[in-house]
């Protein structure tokens, strides 16, 4: 259960630092380039923590699949970037391919 602790961690840090990214303006300014540099290497800190227990091809598809809906919500909410249909339609996707490795793999743990 840690495992998954460290990999929600590893998802919010990463979040958290592709949020901020449009704020270095291409890193210029200080402050949010630090912390989005520092997000980064704790999202790869946690994620590494993860990758000690679950297959790295099962850990970066949940990873990334959470982080591209994730982002994608923030974006639409906080940076009014419209989502049309097709664009919701392949994070739903996403979101039922990152739910079938999870009940039904057998490369992670049940």
């Amino acid at each position: 259960m840690v495992t998954y602790l460290y990999l929600i961690m590893a998802i919010a840090f990463e979040v958290l630092a592709t949020s901020l990214l449009k704020e270095t303006q291409s890193f210029t300014r200080l402050l949010p380039s630090i912390m989005t540099l520092a997000g980064y290497g704790a999202a790869f800190f946690f994620l590494s923590l993860t990758l000690r227990a679950l297959p790295v091809g099962v850990v970066y598809a949940i990873w990334s699949g959470a982080g591209i809906v994730f982002i994608s919500a923030i974006g639409w909410i906080w940076f009014r970037q419209a989502l049309d249909a097709p664009a919701v339609i392949g994070m739903g996707l996403i979101v039922a391919g990152v739910g079938v490795i999870n009940l039904f793999s057998k490369a992670t743990p049940h």
